[in-house]
Parts: structure tokens; C-alpha cells; sequence
């Protein structure tokens, strides 16, 4: 039975929403623009209207939640995003899995951050949220699905099924609801998808409000003083924005199998441009508050974090990138849409910046090479570049689109091997970065001269030096280039410790933030080069087999092959591939496979033999993830087992074949990195021809490759799932086979009923082996047993040692912990000033 209501629900939820957001904006205008004795109940219609608005978004959320919750698969959105296997954790993620769900958890954040403005701001409320309301509507516009002629507004994520779909069946039955949806994207089934993305978007829409603060100012003529409340929410986005970057990074480390965690896909881009800027902004912004200098500057990078974001959001979400990405939306009809949001805001705030320019006030003192502000301008040039060099390319499909708009051709094309030609750029700039930081920050705390300066430097520069000397050896740092780095990184690395020690002594930890930042940086440049520059591939294919005519020579000589429980020798290690295995409910480790079958009901299976004190032979499980197979592989070095791996596998059609996530063994210095590339598929096997041997009891022989024990046979009284009538004849042979080190027991059973013969064969898939009891030769004492055979188990897999990739980790957690930090202190200044009553 379809449910209309919940839809409907959403449907008016979102009508409300759009009509509340622009009620909320011309009331705050009103507010604004309101005489003292008007302005308390503009202020307070304003407010109720902008709580209406937050409330109808919460309720867009919760319908389409319920929605997926429920497998309400009348709904072309769950249908498309969601399955009844699925957890509640990854329901969660099938969310914002579509284009729909990704504006609404926007649109949702946004209404959490103006209700804290509400609470938290005196005089820049009104200002602040006409632009809040204004973004708010356009957000919400994206989602409300009206048709008006050949005009569409938005895409509808409650739209049903037989409305977006022209399947024949629904002519036949339009109350037609599927059993089953089509499941989430297999590479999104991982925990980070499920807070990776909300954390994204949480620094999406925090990103307006110092845009958000500056229109304010430049409308009120305030044209310096919004640098003060804008500042702490600027470092918290980039804080933010910077998590939701190492998060994805992290994500891709642990559920993509390019071996890597950055790989310069378009989408990766169009979140690292607006950070890149923000940071900048955020420096110039903190310039300006000591010395009143870079308020013009601080002004253009604002207002381009703002308008990069709502690009990058253009370029995701239009399918103008097409094939150039991995991860892009396709195109819901929303690019044109998507374009007038930017150009609509981006058009204000010029428009206000230009007519205020000469107005705003600057510094006509020309900076020295040793003052801060030289080296803050410095560093955010090199930032602007680093972005520049990085959102030219990434347009180009963008750019192709436009021209051919326009009757043009353009044949353009994005860079080929796109990892070597960001890198070879990204990272100089990024040591230059990294100098700078080191050097900066001197000049940031204390006045300088070229005596002083090095002073200043030498103690750090020689023990930075020492350091990066002890690295290099001992690692093995040959590669001209990478000392380099590990010198400009263990250069700020020290730089910024010799000041922090000294904030320590002189002042309090708020004021730690920068040098925190900067330290982390630093080991983030190493971690960086150590993880990408010094990776070893350990599975090197010493057979001479190709693996797959599609392969690359490179990928056929990078990968190994495993036999099921065939030891292998990859450099350090003995390795052998144990089998398949399943995550079950309420069972702490992995369950191997062959013990489980499926009863036919989603994600369901039957126990066929006791597993340790987690269930009995018979016991109805339930599995997580039915699709997705865990391959045991065994570590071993001087026959002792050192680890165990389980890489994830699932055969996906709809996604084009085999989804690989990797599964790693962390060290401290290094992680070894493993995944599956191809499997052995024995859901439909190719059987060859038959085989039969004629073996006595307690007789040794060979099936296949197999040494083989026959230890003889018994009568059996009954037989399990079967019924023995009276007069039958029932007989179980015993057959031990070895496979290295691992015996398997095969049962098959020959059954004799009114002279008539019924055979009940053993097939173990790990062997590819099918044996059934055809005969017994009672005068001969032979039993006469078939054998057919098929590829025996298998996989293909790649191991890599990534070194020093802590490091990385660590970096950006000591990178976060110092953007913390200097929010509650740049905070604490704004709560400070206001609660005086001059904000």
C-alpha cells in the first residue's frame, strides 16, 4: 500500500520552508531599517519567522528519514539510495547518498548556525540573517520540484516512484511497490560516509557566515569592525572544512584501493580551493586586527571563500564534470538553478564591495620585509597561488561547457595523470608554506631586525637541521626533493615548537592556537612525502602469469596470486589466503563463510555447523551486509602467524564488476596496506568432466592436486534433512583431503531404496570439488566414487607498505587541535567586546 502522507508531508514542509525564508528576509530587512519603537516587534516577527523556517527544514529532514527508515520504496528517493540490508548507520548515509538529501542536510546546518547567531549577536542580527534567509531560500528552492511550463525549480526527493520512472508494470498496477531498493553505493558503506559528509557540509555552511558578517558591515558602513565576529567563526569553519577534507582523505585510505588518500579528483578540488582561501582570509583577517592593515584583502578573500564554495558545489552537482570524476552528481536539471545562486550573490557582494572601496580604510604605510604583515601577505599570496594553479584545471570542463553554450568548440582537457601534475606543484608550494609559518611566526611575536631575526632563527635552524640529518639517514632520504621537504618540515616543525615554549613561559595556552597549526603542518608535509614518495609494493607476481588482458603491465606485475591455503612468499612475509568470511550480528569477529547458508530472506543465514560460543549448529543469524565477502589473509614470517588481514570484496554489476575496500596492519612507523583485486566468482561454476576412482577402505589417492584418504564407510540409521524409509540402505564414506596444511572431511552418501539408487554428493567450494558416492563393488571391496571439479578458490590481491603515515595523521589532529584553540581565544575577544556593548 503506497503511503502518500509522509511525502506529502515533506512535499509541504518544503513550501513552507521556501515561503518562511523569504518572509524571515524581508522582515529582517524591516528590523533593520526600523525606528527604535518599530524595531522590538520587527525583531520579534523576524525571529518567529526565521524558527518557523527552522522548524519546516527539521521536518524536510525527518519526512525524508522516515522515508528510507521505513524501505518505503513507493518513493523514487529510497528506492534509489536504499535496501532493506542496509543498517540503520547506513541508512543514515543513503541520506545525503543523492543530490536532494545533500541540500537538505546544507540547508539543515544553516538553520542550526543562524539560530546560534540569533542567540549570540546584538547589533549585526539583522544584517547577518537577510543574508542568511536569502541563502536559505535559494537552498531550499533546490529541493521543491516545481514544474511551471518547461521551467524547472528544483528536484523533489518525495516524489514517487511510478511518477519518476516509465516502468510498464506501473500501468498495469500504478499502486506498485517494489519489494527491495537498489542499496547504497558500496564504496559509501563505510562509517566515515556516515559523518564524513555531515561534517563537509557543516563547514559548507559555515563558510556564510563571515561572508554573511561582511555584507553586514558593508551595508551598515561598518566596513572594519565585522573582522571581530567574523573572525572566530572563520577559523571555525576552516577548522571544520579542514576536518571534513582529512576525513574524506581518511575514508578513501581506508575504502578505496588506488593505495593512496588524496588522489586530485575535481570533487577533492572543489573542497581544498575554498579552504585554501579561508585560511588566507583568516590571516589577513588577524593581520588587520593587529596592525590595520589587509582589510581590502581580507574583504576579496572572504567574499571568494564564499562564492568558491557555491562554485564548487556547481561543478559537483551540475554533471558538468561528467567523466572527469569519480564521485560527481549527474545532472538533475539543477545547473542552471545552481549558476544563478552563485552569480546572485557573488553580483551583491561585488556590487557593495565596489561601491565601499573607497571608502574602506587602508594602510598607507608601506610594509617592511621585516614586519609581519610582509610576511602574512607573503603567505596568503602563496595560498591564492596554490588555489589558483589547482581551480584552472579542475574548470575545464566547465570551461568546455561553456563555449560549446555558446555555438563553440573547445578541446580542452583536464590533465592526464592528474596525481603528477598537481603534486609537482601543490608541493613546493606547500614548502614554501611551510618556510614561511617558520619564519612568520618570529615576526608575529616579537619586533624584528636583521640582527634579530637571526638571532632568532640560527638555535631552530640548527637543531631542525641536525633533526632532518638523523631523519635522512636513518630512513634513507636520497631523493634530492624530498630532503628538501623533510627540511622545510622539520624546519617549521621546530620553529614553531621554540615558540610555543615560549607562549608557555610568558602567557596562557589560548594563545598557542598558530603554533599548533603551524606544528602540525609541518609533520603533515612529512607524513605526506614519507607515506606517497617511500611506498613499496611488497606483492610483487614472481609467477610471469597476466592476471587480466585489461590490466596495465604495471598492475599484472603489482599483484600476487593466492591459492586457498597455499603459502606464498612476498619479501618479509609468508602469506596464505585462508577463505571467506561474513560479519554476523552480535558476533565480535569475522564468521567463515562455508559455515553459514542463506535462508533466501535479506541479510539472513543458517548456521551449518557450532561456532565457538556464538551460535549452534541450526541457529537463524543475521548477517551484516550479506553482498560483501572478507578474505582471511595470514601474515606469517619464521612459520609463525603474525597478523591477520580481512580486505572486503563485493561483485556489484551496478557499479561495474568488483568494489574492493582494503584492510590494513598498523604499526607505528608504517601501515601494510592490503586489498583483493580479483576474485574466484563460484556462484555459477564451469564444471570440467568427470572423474571416478574405484578406492578401497584405508586406500591413499590423488584428487586433482589433492592427496586423498579414504578411511571407509558407514551405515547410517538417519540422515539429516532426509527420510529413511523402511528397507533402506544408507552409506557414508569418509574421505580426508589435504590441502598443505589444512584437511578437509568430505561425506557423501549413497542411498538405496527398492533396488533404485539415490546419491547425495558433497560439494566444498573452497576446493572446487564435487564428490558423490556412485557405487559399491561389494565382492571387490571398491567404492566407486565421481569427481568434478572447478576452479579451485583464489584471489588477487596487492599489498603496500606506507611509511611514516602517522605522521600525516597525527599532523592534522595537532593541525585541529591549534584551529581549536584559537576559536575559543578569537571568540572570547568578540563575547568580550560585545557583552561591553561594542559589537
Amino acid at each position: 500500500m503506497i503511503n502518500t502522507f509522509v511525502g506529502n508531508l515533506g512535499h509541504l514542509m518544503t513550501i513552507v520552508a521556501f515561503v518562511s525564508a523569504l518572509v524571515s528576509a524581508f522582515a529582517y530587512i524591516q528590523y533593520f531599517q526600523a525606528n527604535e519603537i518599530d524595531k522590538a516587534s520587527w525583531r520579534r516577527f523576524s525571529r518567529i519567522s526565521f524558527y518557523i523556517h527552522a522548524a519546516s527544514t527539521a521536518m524536510i529532514a525527518f519526512s525524508l528519514f522516515e522515508i528510507i527508515y521505513n524501505h518505503r520504496y513507493e518513493y523514487f528517493y529510497a528506492y534509489s539510495h536504499s535496501s532493506k540490508a542496509l543498517p540503520v548507520h547506513y541508512m543514515i548515509s543513503s541520506f545525503w547518498e543523492g543530490q536532494e538529501g545533500a541540500f537538505i542536510l546544507w540547508a539543515f546546518w544553516n538553520v542550526v548556525l543562524g539560530v546560534i547567531l540569533i542567540h549570540t549577536n546584538k547589533f549585526w542580527e539583522a544584517p547577518v540573517m537577510v543574508v542568511f534567509a536569502l541563502v536559505q531560500a535559494f537552498l531550499v528552492s533546490m529541493i521543491m520540484g516545481v514544474v511551471i511550463g518547461d521551467l524547472k525549480i528544483g528536484s523533489s526527493p518525495f516524489i514517487l516512484l511510478r511518477d519518476a520512472t516509465q516502468a510498464p508494470i506501473f500501468e498495469l498496477n500504478p499502486d506498485f511497490v517494489p519489494e527491495d531498493g537498489t542499496g547504497l553505493n558500496p564504496l559509501l558503506q563505510n562509517i566515515w560516509m556516515v559523518i564524513h559528509p555531515p561534517t563537509l557540509f557543516l563547514g559548507y555552511a559555515s563558510t556564510l557566515i563571515p561572508f554573511a558578517f561582511l555584507i553586514g558591515g558593508l551595508v551598515t558602513k561598518r566596513y572594519s569592525e565585522w573582522i571581530r565576529p567574523a573572525l572566530p567563526w572563520a577559523i571555525f569553519s576552516a577548522m571544520i572544512l579542514g576536518m571534513g577534507i582529512i576525513m574524506g582523505a581518511y575514508w578513501a585510505y581506508v575504502t578505496l584501493n588506488f593505495g593512496g588518500y588524496w588522489n586530485w579528483d575535481p570533487v577533492e578540488n572543489a573542497v581544498y580551493v575554498p579552504w585554501l582561501i579561508l585560511v588566507a582570509a583568516i590571516h589577513t583577517m588577524i593581520t588587520f586586527k593587529k596592525s590595520a592593515t589587509a582589510l581590502k584583502t581580507s574583504i576579496v578573500l572572504v567574499i571568494l571563500s564564499f562564492i568558491l564554495v557555491l562554485y564548487a558545489t556547481f561543478l559537483v552537482r551540475s554533471g558538468v564534470l561528467g567523466d572527469a570524476s569519480v564521485h560527481s552528481f549527474t545532472d538533475l536539471g539543477l545547473s542552471g538553478q545552481l549558476l544563478l545562486y552563485m552569480l546572485f550573490f557573488m553580483a551583491i557582494a561585488i556590487f557593495l564591495a565596489a561601491r565601499a572601496w573607497k571608502h574602506i580604510p587602508t594602510s598607507e604605510k608601506e610594509a617592511s620585509v621585516y614586519s609581519r604583515e610582509f610576511w602574512i601577505f607573503l603567505g596568503a599570496v602563496t595560498l591564492g597561488l596554490m588555489a589558483f594553479q589547482v581551480i584552472l584545471p579542475t574548470s575545464i570542463p566547465a570551461w568546455n561547457a561553456l563555449v560549446e553554450s555558446f555555438g563553440g568548440i573547445s578541446n580542452m582537457a583536464p590533465p592526464a595523470d592528474q596525481v603528477e601534475f598537481y603534486t609537482k606543484f601543490q608541493l613546493w608550494f606547500a614548502v614554501v608554506i611551510a618556510l614561511l609559518t617558520a619564519v612568520g611566526q618570529f615576526f608575529w611575536w616579537q619586533k624584528m631586525d636583521k640582527k634579530a631575526l637571526k638571532d632568532a632563527l640560527v638555535t631552530p635552524y640548527v637543531i631542525s637541521v641536525l633533526l632532518s640529518a638523523l631523519v635522512i639517514v636513518l630512513a634513507k632520504v636520497y631523493d634530492w626533493k624530498y630532503i628538501i621537504i623533510v627540511l622545510a618540515g622539520m624546519f617549521t616543525i621546530v620553529a614553531n615548537s621554540v615558540i610555543l615554549a615560549r607562549l608557555f613561559k610568558k602567557t596562557t595556552f589560548k594563545l598557542a592556537g598558530g603554533s599548533l597549526a603551524h606544528i602540525g603542518l609541518g609533520m603533515i608535509l612529512i607524513g605526506i612525502m614519507f607515506s606517497s614518495g617511500y611506498s613499496d609494493v611488497i606483492s610483487i607476481n614472481m609467477s610471469g602469469l597476466t592476471y587480466s588482458n585489461s590490466w596495465e603491465d604495471e598492475m599484472n606485475k603489482e599483484h600476487v596470486l593466492l591459492w586457498i591455503n597455499k603459502p606464498t612468499q612476498m619479501k618479509d612475509y609468508t602469506v596464505i589466503y585462508r577463505g571467506r568470511q561474513k560479519k554476523v550480528v552480535g558476533v565480535p569477529e569475522y564468521v567463515p563463510a562455508k559455515l553459514l547458508e542463506s535462508t533466501g530472506n535479506v541479510n539472513e543465514a543458517v548456521a551449518l555447523a557450532d561456532y565457538k560460543d556464538y551460535f549452534k549448529k541450526g541457529d537463524v543469524v543475521t548477517l551484516v551486509l550479506e553482498e560483501n565477502d572478507y578474505f582471511k589473509i595470514d601474515y606469517l614470517q619464521n612459520e609463525t602467524l603474525k597478523f591477520s588481514l580481512s580486505p572486503m570484496s563485493q561483485f556489484n554489476e551496478g557499479m561495474g564488476g568488483l568494489i574492493s575496500s582494503p584492510d590494513s596492519k598498523i604499526y607505528l612507523n608504517r601501515d601494510l596496506y592490503t586489498y583483493v583485486a580479483a576474485m574466484n566468482d563460484y556462484a555459477d561454476p564451469d564444471w570440467k568432466e568427470d572423474e571416478n576412482y574405484e578406492v578401497s577402505p584405508g586406500e591413499q589417492f590423488h584428487i586433482a592436486d589433492f592427496v586423498t584418504y579414504f578411511d571407509g564407510a558407514e551405515v547410517l540409521k538417519e540422515i539429516e534433512g532426509y527420510t529413511l524409509q523402511e528397507g533402506d540402505v544408507a552409506v557414508k564414506a569418509k574421505l580426508r583431503v589435504l590441502d598443505y596444511d589444512v584437511e578437509k572431511v568430505l561425506e557423501p552418501t549413497f542411498i538405496i531404496r527398492n533396488n533404485q539408487v539415490g546419491k547425495l554428493p558433497v560439494i566444498d567450494t573452497e576446493l572446487g570439488l564435487k564428490v558423490s558416492l556412485e557405487n559399491i563393488i561389494p565382492e571387490q571391496n571398491k567404492f566407486v566414487f565421481k569427481v568434478n571439479q572447478y576452479q579451485k578458490d583464489y584471489v588477487v590481491m596487492k599489498a603496500i607498505v606506507k611509511p611514516y603515515i602517522n605522521v600525516l595523521w597525527i599532523g592534522t589532529i595537532v593541525m585541529l587541535i591549534g584551529f581549536t584553540v584559537a576559536i575559543f581565544r578569537r571568540f572570547d575577544e568578540f563575547a568580550k567586546m560585545r557583552d561591553k556593548g561594542l559589537e
